[in-house]
């Protein structure tokens, strides 16, 4: 089996009977990694008759497409590289007609329709507004994957319902469907289907099947035989080998060609590197300080265990950690080492961080002041920013990963757990629904077989800003013994106020709510939760405002002894 995606190809497009192509086509397939990480993308624009500047609408969409969209992060899902470009894309173009002799009449601006389609590993992810179409070839028929964007007012006259740049917010249809080898994918424009039908278009598709552009162009040719009288544009894909196995990522291809590292020792060398001692060691790798002799700086490898050597899951996430390091450019993250240089073994090299681990931290400093903490956690939480902005998860918090040097400086370490969403989309049956993390700093849902997100990572973060204050857990030992709703929702906070009586009763409320058992009532962002470590929350005065009689005891008791005289007259009224 093919290793990565096959993709053959063909598209045709000509202007017909028309004196413009108001139509714009194109499709981009990668070589190397971004095959792998953003797949093939394939789009199709057509403009609208009632414009003459729709043909450039179709171009910017169609190519602002092809060049902004394999220039999104790798980390992120298809989904949201798709729709921040098109989004983006749209905005242009609406704005193009707003500030042009068209703003009044907007149907002779900057409007096309758009379809989308993207193939990765083994998906495909569909886009569309307007009624430029999508097919996959069904036997001898066609199976439409998209829906049209058109109102019919006759059976002549129609209008369009959505496009490209009718308004400031894009309304788009957003699908996946798997596929398979051998899967046909059809795009085309009204000037084709509107004269064509499925089974015609499919004959043509199987007599050219060696020469997809043939096809294309006959496909076309036979549209405008039938009387079309429109542009006419055709793009074709058929699927040859889809990426299925784990073994198709770059991650762990790199490092399958290489053995492991040898046992180090001080004095010896390594790729230019001289070792000075090891600092770690565990189960699963070996952290030692080594020197590199070019530049005379001091940086930390990181060897894997030779026990996992045959474990591709390990060894991608052991690769996936230099992968998201060169990625993430954080001051609180710590970053890799002279990534270009060439390896004759798998470890990784990254920059050393001077300083001591939290967990060691938290013992030399038992009972930090407030202000100390909050310095901490806000470190950490521009640190776990920089992966949720690229759609990674940490996903394994915990003091041992979290280094601070003597500035009380905070440098995250260890991705061998980070979930990267754009990565997962190649193999999600691979997902085991089980915490990759320390359990005692994983959320709840993750043990009832949720995927971890973002509010994973806040409940860790809230976890260790509890410790930090009083060395226990907010839920002690309970977590890891959670398996079902019934568990989680039995889970009871035990306030920081009573392990530390200096704490403000909002602090304690807002660490609370960080780590709450469920995670739709934690903070919908890590700046409010900080935030909320320095002031009382906007709606916490409500929420525990005392009662009316604690608050002024003389006028309530003043108005209920009023209410109960008024009463008492009332009985006396209604008696006579």
């Amino acid at each position: 089996m093919s290793t990565q995606l096959t993709l053959a190809t063909g598209q045709y497009s000509d202007k017909g009977l028309k004196p413009v192509n108001q139509d714009f086509h194109g499709m981009l397939i990668p070589d190397g990694h971004q095959l792998t990480t953003k797949g093939a993308a394939i789009a199709m624009a057509d403009g609208i008759s009632s414009s003459e500047v729709s043909q450039v609408a179709s171009e910017a969409a169609v190519a602002g497409f092809l060049n902004d969209y394999y220039s999104t992060p790798d980390s992120w899902p298809v989904k949201q590289s798709a729709e921040r470009v098109l989004q983006a894309t749209n905005a242009w173009l609406h704005a193009q007609t707003r500030q042009s002799q068209y703003r009044y009449d907007r149907d002779r601006g900057y409007l096309c329709t758009l379809s989308v389609l993207i193939l990765k590993s083994a998906s495909a992810y569909l886009f569309s507004v307007g009624d430029t179409r999508i097919y996959r070839v069904s036997g001898e028929h066609l199976e439409q994957l998209t829906t049209d964007h058109r109102l019919w007012l006759s059976q002549s006259e129609s209008c369009l319902t959505r496009a490209m740049g009718m308004d400031h917010r894009l309304d788009l249809d957003c699908s996946v469907v798997s596929i398979q080898p051998g899967d046909v994918f059809v795009l085309t424009t009204d000037g084709i289907y509107d004269y064509l039908d499925g089974k015609s278009i499919s004959q043509l598709i199987a007599e050219h099947a060696r020469d997809l552009d043939r096809a294309a162009r006959a496909i076309s040719d036979a549209a405008l035989a039938a009387g079309s009288d429109d542009n006419l544009s055709v793009q074709l894909v058929r699927v040859d080998a889809i990426a299925t196995s784990r073994e198709s990522t770059e991650l762990h291809r790199a490092l399958s060609e290489l053995p492991f590292a040898p046992e180090l020792a001080p004095g010896q060398l390594l790729d230019g590197y001289r070792i000075v001692r090891q600092i770690h060691a565990s189960s699963r790798s070996h952290v030692f300080i080594a020197t590199d002799i070019a530049s005379n700086q001091t940086v930390a490898i990181k060897t894997p265990s030779m026990e996992f050597r045959h474990d591709a899951e390990y060894l991608e996430q052991f690769a996936a950690e230099e992968w998201i390091g060169r990625r993430i450019n954080s001051p609180y993250v710590v970053r890799p080492f002279a990534p270009e240089r060439q390896r004759s073994c798998v470890y990784l090299a990254t920059e050393l961080v001077d300083g001591c681990t939290l967990k060691q931290w938290m013992l030399d400093h038992p009972r930090p002041t407030l202000e100390t903490v909050r310095a901490l956690v806000e470190q950490i939480a521009r640190g776990l920013r920089a992966f949720h902005r690229l759609a990674m998860v940490h996903q394994d918090l915990k003091p041992e990963n979290i280094l601070v040097d003597a500035n009380d400086k905070v440098t995250l370490i260890d991705f061998g757990a980070t979930r990267v969403t754009g990565l997962q989309e190649m193999h999600t049956a691979d997902e085991d629904g089980l915490p990759r993390g320390a359990a005692l700093y994983s959320a709840p849902e993750t043990f009832l077989g949720e995927p971890a997100s973002w509010l994973s990572d806040q409940y860790s973060l809230g976890v260790i800003s509890y410790q930090l204050l009083t060395g226990q857990l907010p839920f002690g030992a309970e977590v890891p013994k959670i398996r079902s709703l019934r568990d989680q929702r039995r889970l009871t906070y035990q306030s920081a106020r009573a392990l530390r009586d200096d704490l403000p009763l909002w602090f304690d409320d807002a660490m609370a709510r960080a780590v709450h058992p469920d995670p739709h009532r934690r903070y919908p962002a890590l700046s409010e939760f900080l935030n909320d470590l320095r002031q009382p929350g906007s709606d916490w005065e409500r929420r525990h405002r005392p009662p009316l009689m604690e608050r002024h005891p003389v006028a309530f008791w003043q108005t209920l002894s009023a209410l109960l005289f008024l009463a008492l007259l009332m009985s006396l009224t209604t008696s006579f």
